[in-house]
């Protein structure tokens, strides 16, 4: 039985890893720069930050002294490299360049609520009608505010490819955290991320080698570039992971709610962005749907069967 102690130490834990992912926006629009700017390509900040994560990677699964993954596992770890690695900081990063990290944070407040679809899907698990009610309100926020920006921005009505970008991204993102997350439990969850950046190393590190740039590049640029190689592919998951060990995952798995405000908080000093109220109020009410959605996830758990078995019925057919 978990104490008070490490209760809290994992609740700070798991703010602490959602900060660290929160200032990923801001970092990636930082280091790749906007279209009438640009400074590294996406594909760098793609393969560049797993590259810098798997070589700090394979030092910590040396020093450890971490068995190999069985055979059984270098699927789902295959999977994770693919929608965490690759899929999303890839996606994640051609957006950023088009729109602000304050737009993308309300878009990706979609992931909670994404993951756990995926989950009923890969997963086989199911959910009540009310989540699927809260995903469709959750989807069709997202879009209201897209098109609204959009036709802000003088693009009329209509979507920003960016905006497919982001879906693709938050898409990419759920689907390595669950096949990440089956082999979670055997593996450990520290030495699971580890794992997914050491296997994209063959491709990783000789890639960034061949993308490096030869253009002048913005020391804030190599700045961003550098926390989301060491804090959002790798140092982040070691708090978050051991926050939801100690503190408990329903419990600690609730600061991810504070993520886009975080970002969009972060947004301001970092690149500039104002403070936009229209932005926070779709982000709210996206958390929203997400808060609700995620109570609604798992089906009601079915009441234990009194003695008498015609009441018992009575009550499950209830």
């Amino acid at each position: 039985m978990k104490n008070v102690k490490d209760e809290t130490l994992g609740m700070w834990l798991g703010v602490v890893g959602v900060a660290m992912f929160a200032i990923t926006l801001p970092m990636t629009r930082l280091a790749t720069g906007s279209q009438d700017a640009p400074q590294l390509s996406p594909w760098f900040v793609t393969l560049g930050r797993a590259a810098l994560a798997g070589v700090l990677s394979a030092v910590f699964l040396l020093v450890t002294r971490s068995p190999r993954p069985a055979a059984h596992q270098w699927k789902p770890l295959g999977m994770a490299v693919l929608g965490n690695a690759i899929g999303f900081p890839l996606l994640l990063a051609y957006a950023l360049r088009v729109v602000t990290a304050s737009h993308a944070a309300v878009v990706t407040a979609l992931l909670p609520l994404v993951t756990a679809a995926v989950a009923a899907w890969v997963l086989h698990q199911r959910a009540r009608l009310g989540f699927w009610l809260c995903a469709i309100a959750g989807s069709l926020l997202v879009v209201m505010f897209s098109v609204l920006r959009a036709s802000q921005g003088g693009h009329g009505f209509g979507f920003e490819w960016a905006d497919l970008l982001l879906v693709g991204a938050v898409v990419a993102a759920s689907l390595g955290y669950i096949y990440g997350a089956q082999v979670t439990p055997s593996l450990g969850a520290e030495r699971v991320i580890c794992w997914v950046c050491v296997m994209a190393l063959p491709v990783t590190l000789p890639a960034t080698l061949a993308l490096w740039p030869t253009q002048p590049i913005a020391t804030t640029s190599w700045l961003g570039f550098v926390y989301v190689g060491m804090f959002s592919m790798w140092i982040g998951f070691f708090a978050w992971y051991r926050g939801l060990a100690l503190g408990g995952a329903l419990r600690v798995s609730q600061t991810q709610l504070l993520q886009p405000f975080l970002s969009i908080l972060a947004s301001i000093p970092i690149l500039g962005e104002p403070l936009d109220m229209v932005t926070l109020g779709f982000a709210a009410a996206v958390v929203a749907t997400v808060v609700i959605g995620k109570q609604l996830s798992q089906p009601a758990p079915a009441p234990a069967r009194g003695r008498d078995d015609k009441r018992a019925h009575v009550v499950y057919r209830d």
